[in-house]
């Protein structure tokens, strides 16, 4: 028997990562995670991106920012 496959991709919460393993077991699929963790220089890459930065004017500001 001929069997023609297709590779995909979906986004699926965390949770439900046990459930989609034991559904492609019993249909005999194969999961690949393509996914990696991002690295600290990554994330704080985004941060940039996203404007997620505090710009202190002083050390006291920095100080004060860091104790609330």
């Amino acid at each position: 028997m001929n069997t023609t496959t297709l590779t995909t991709s979906i986004t699926i919460p965390k949770m439900d990562l046990l459930l989609l393993k034991d559904l492609a077991k019993k249909f005999g699929w194969t999961i690949n995670n393509t996914s990696s963790p991002k690295t600290g220089l990554e994330e704080a890459l985004n941060d940039v991106k996203t404007g997620n930065v505090f710009h202190a004017n002083s050390a006291k500001d920095l100080i004060e920012k860091c104790l609330e």
